[in-house]
């Protein structure tokens, strides 16, 4: 097989470590037959027995190896590299994202994330035009990696609600991988399909909510509470120290008639001071919000009545065609969808079945194609072992559809 690269090449300056050299060797002459290394397993485990370094056995491994020195200066360094992964590896604590959720399950469970690349979950992201403030519908059959990079492109300013065929919820426990705020995941909701297709109001529809709830609501919205009369009639001093202004925050006061927000507070489940102390007085984490709560009754007459502002389908175990007929009548009219597959097919059929239907305008069918660079001096080269396959995504418009 050949090799694709700069490795095995000669070189007449410029080494691994920064310094010019000349180069001399290669590695045409070697031949892997496990042979060249002295040092036995029962070696390192002794040297591991008796408290050596991982270091240390790296440095035993080169000093006991016949044919590391005629290696070239990059095959050194790869060996080197290779044996301090195994006997000296080192850990980076990061924070989680997107990228880095999706690349490891990638990697280790593909089948999980329904063989979604990186390349491909950000490409869901743009054509479903995913930005603060949106209502996005996502119907997540991947463990929740499409609803999770939603809610954290969202940073707790919008809602996402993953909706799900059948009385079971799909599984949506990769949320927990992100790490998300209480803000945030307090944004993310699960509601079946059967309840959000029964929200659709057209004109004037009679509402879904009961005539008790709507009676509730309206006594709400008529009389405000205690505390929200006490705070309206306390002055507010606006010369605030810098001190005292972190800890203080203002709510502002819409008068005109806004969108149903108070699932917010029912959401957040009004964690008092008192519920983050211990017995014994001393300050504790509040208990992480659990993602994936049903809406609120004002949330779902709201999303019946303007709809949502995007569309994101991930389910390769389901046909396409029917459930993308039920979703779009959910979404506003001009808001996009993305909708993704492994395979072709599904994907050729739901879109022929949308240009039938004149629902959506603009579709297209689309095949992301990313490779990998290894970048280091000298020897910058393609990665010799790549995915070439990402899967299709249909994007499009959705449109009012004309009467026949």
């Amino acid at each position: 097989m050949a090799v694709i690269g700069t490795d095995d090449k000669p070189r007449g300056g410029g080494g691994a470590d920064g310094q010019a050299q000349d180069e001399t060797r290669d590695n045409r002459s070697l031949v892997d037959n496990n042979t060249a290394q002295t040092l036995s397993s029962e070696d390192i485990e002794a040297m591991k027995r008796e408290g050596a370094s991982g270091d240390a056995i790296v440095e035993a491994l080169i000093a006991n190896s016949s044919t590391f020195g005629n290696k070239t200066v990059f095959s050194q360094e790869k060996y080197k590299l290779k044996k301090q992964k195994k006997y000296a590896p080192k850990v980076l604590l990061r924070r989680p994202s997107s990228r880095s959720i999706c690349e490891t399950y990638f990697k280790k469970y593909p089948a999980r994330i329904g063989f979604m690349r990186v390349d491909m979950l950000s490409l869901l992201l743009s054509m479903a035009n995913v930005g603060a403030y949106s209502d996005v519908l996502a119907v997540d059959m991947v463990g929740g990696l499409v609803v999770g990079a939603v809610a954290e492109r969202l940073g707790g300013t919008g809602y996402v609600c993953s909706t799900y065929l059948g009385s079971a919820p799909s599984s949506i426990d990769i949320i927990r991988m992100y790490n998300l705020s209480s803000d945030m995941t307090s944004r993310i909701f699960q509601a079946p399909l059967g309840d959000l297709c029964s929200l659709q109001s057209a004109g004037d529809a009679p509402s879904v909510l009961s005539g008790s709830i709507q009676r509730d609501l309206v006594e709400r919205a008529a009389v405000p509470d205690e505390s929200l009369q006490s705070s309206l009639a306390k002055p507010i001093n606006t010369e605030v120290s810098d001190g005292n202004a972190q800890s203080i925050s203002v709510q502002p006061i819409n008068m005109e008639v806004p969108e149903p927000a108070t699932d917010d507070h029912l959401n957040q489940g009004d964690i008092s001071m008192s519920d983050c102390k211990g017995s014994n007085g001393n300050s504790i984490a509040p208990k992480a919000l659990r993602a994936g709560k049903a809406p609120s009754p004002e949330r779902m007459k709201y999303w019946g009545e303007h709809g949502f502002s995007s569309l994101i389908v991930a389910a390769p175990g389901h046909e396409v065609e029917s459930v993308v007929a039920d979703l779009l009548p959910l979404l506003s009219y001009s808001a996009p969808f993305a909708i993704y597959h492994q395979y072709l097919q599904p994907l050729a059929t739901c879109m022929h079945s949308l240009q039938a239907s004149k629902m959506a305008i603009g579709l297209q069918i689309t095949e992301p194609w990313l490779r990998e660079y290894q970048v280091l001096p000298l020897r910058t080269h393609p990665h010799m072992q790549m995915n070439a396959f990402g899967g299709y995504i249909l994007s499009g418009i959705r449109i009012h559809k004309p009467d026949p």
